[in-house]
């Protein structure tokens, strides 16, 4: 049904959780396809045994390029982005499909609910059942995932997420100037906006365990909060409130954000860009 693409980056024990969880926890046979940055820790070496599809680079190239690198190995209608850290649950496929059929021709963009062991965020399920492989309570999350109460809500953005095949070659898929990365899923998704797309829709009935095992505290950051109000003449938090409304129930196709609004915000980046450091 998916092509689920995943970069890795020497998280060898991880994302063989995360590939063991996909082929024992969906309903469907998706494709899944890696990206592999550098792999010295044995990920290229099991890639291969496993028959995994996969692109490949010698060091770590960022988000941005392994990802589109992965997509051009993709060959299915509906494309995923998922990280490496993160554990399916039951149900989680079928959840997402239900709701794309009912979409039926409208644009989307899709992503599961994740439960994490802490968050700010109103759209995840906050409990801990690990950190790491090691500390990971596999059976009593099985047991208990599908007892907490969640809605669908507005605003998806970050992985999981998932789109229509033709939307990400219309859109270009990820942005290279943002890599490695920092700022690069809600510049997706303004290009999504851009394109039309009015469902940004997190599925409460799709459940994914995520980690939080950050590889983006091993890398040098881009200034992504910046690059994205130079490009789009707001900021990312006006765009994740004004425009896909973040954090809010999700009720139907988003309307057109207040004008009145979105020109206050835009004036203040416009003078924040003004009078930044030189």
């Amino acid at each position: 049904m998916f092509s689920i693409i995943i970069p890795t980056w020497n998280n060898l024990d991880m994302v063989k959780l995360c590939v063991q969880s996909i082929r024992k926890n969906s309903a469907y046979p998706h494709e899944i396809v890696l990206h592999i940055n550098d792999g010295n820790d044995g990920t290229r070496a099991w890639a291969t045994a496993e028959g995994l599809i996969f692109t490949a680079s010698p060091q770590n190239i960022g988000i941005c390029r392994a990802v589109n690198l992965a997509f051009d190995k993709t060959t299915k209608d509906l494309v995923m982005y998922m990280n490496d850290d993160m554990y399916v649950l039951p149900d989680w496929d079928t959840a997402l499909v239900e709701e794309i059929n009912l979409l039926g021709d409208q644009e989307f963009m899709l992503s599961a609910t994740m439960i994490e062991p802490k968050s700010e965020s109103k759209n995840v399920i906050v409990a801990d059942y690990g950190r790491d492989v090691a500390t990971f309570e596999e059976v009593q999350l099985l047991e208990d995932y599908n007892h907490y109460s969640f809605s669908n809500w507005s605003g998806a953005s970050w992985p999981p997420l998932i789109v229509r095949r033709t939307a990400w070659l219309e859109i270009g898929g990820f942005s290279l100037e943002f890599s490695p990365g920092m700022y690069s899923d809600p510049d997706f998704s303004m290009k999504m906006w851009r394109l039309g797309c009015r469902v940004f829709m997190g599925v409460g009935r799709s459940r994914i365990y995520h980690f939080q095992s950050r590889s983006t505290e091993r890398v040098v950051k881009n200034n992504g909060r910046l690059q994205f109000m130079q490009k789009w003449g707001i900021s990312s938090n006006n765009f994740y409130k004004h425009y896909i409304r973040m954090g809010q129930p999700f009720k139907a196709v988003l309307a057109e954000p207040d004008e009145s609004v979105v020109n206050r915000a835009r004036w203040a980046v416009r003078f924040k860009l003004f009078f930044k450091p030189k």
